[in-house]
């Protein structure tokens, strides 16, 4: 349950709330990933998230989720081998998306009006073509959203609105990993309630007004808000409530 800034004025105390829609589980992804593969008529999809810490050369790509069917696991592993140095390194540098073209001549990905705008890799590696979006969202949120089919070739407007949902899915994911690592005390209402509010830019005083509680109150529950989601200040908690989905 999440709270909602009121708008008309509400006597202090009273709190309007409403229920956010959170992801539980991963299977909660793939109808959405399988609806982005459809609008670029793509055959499957995978998810892979950066592994390891410090350089590049430690880390990897393992992969999250896919659709690849009894095949998956060698579709990753020849996929990692083709290109996962290079995924690793595009990291480092650049968020645009990548794209390939398959073995065969007619496994071509292609976005005409924006070449500019994405990054080619060596092609003829793979039996098929695709694209990759990037997401960088940390040490531990870095990976790409890809699809990949015979043919692609991805209008601006699609290019744009699949890197946007590709961010979302890995965002979810990073979600699904610290929601499983928060301790099991969870937050209180009042708890969750003054997180809102600061998150909507109030500060103490405004909160306390608005929900009928001190100022040292309002502190108190922040405090003990911030403790429970391992931060380190009230910034962080409240970006860490987002993700986790208790506040919007």
């Amino acid at each position: 349950m999440a709270y909602s800034q009121d708008k008309n004025g509400d006597a202090p105390g009273e709190i309007r709330t409403f229920r956010m829609t959170r992801i539980t589980s991963r299977s909660d992804l793939f109808p959405r990933l399988v609806s982005m593969q459809k609008t670029i008529n793509a055959r499957h999809f995978a998810v892979f998230r950066i592994s390891g810490a410090g350089l590049p050369s430690k880390r990897k790509l393992v992969c999250e989720l896919e659709n690849w069917g009894p095949s998956n696991i060698t579709a990753s592993q020849m996929f990692v081998e083709a290109y996962g140095d290079a995924l690793i390194e595009h990291m480092e540098k650049s968020l645009l998306p990548l794209m390939w073209n398959g073995r065969d001549e007619t496994s071509v990905a292609e976005t005409p009006d924006l070449d500019l705008f994405t990054v080619r890799l060596k092609g003829r590696l793979l039996p098929f073509s695709g694209v990759a979006f990037p997401v960088r969202l940390g040490a531990v949120g870095n990976g790409y959203t890809l699809f990949t089919s015979n043919y692609i070739d991805l209008a601006s407007d699609a290019l744009v609105d699949l890197h946007g949902k590709s961010c979302h899915i890995m965002m979810d994911l990073l979600s699904l990993d610290e929601r499983r690592a928060v301790p099991a005390e969870t937050l209180s209402e009042r708890e969750v309630a003054c997180l809102q509010l600061a998150g909507d830019g109030r500060i103490s005083d405004e909160i306390a007004d608005k929900l009928g509680l001190s100022v040292h109150t309002v502190n108190a529950y922040l405090g003990s808000a911030t403790i429970k989601l391992d931060s380190v200040n009230r910034i962080q908690a409240i970006a860490k409530a987002i993700r986790l989905g208790y506040i919007s």
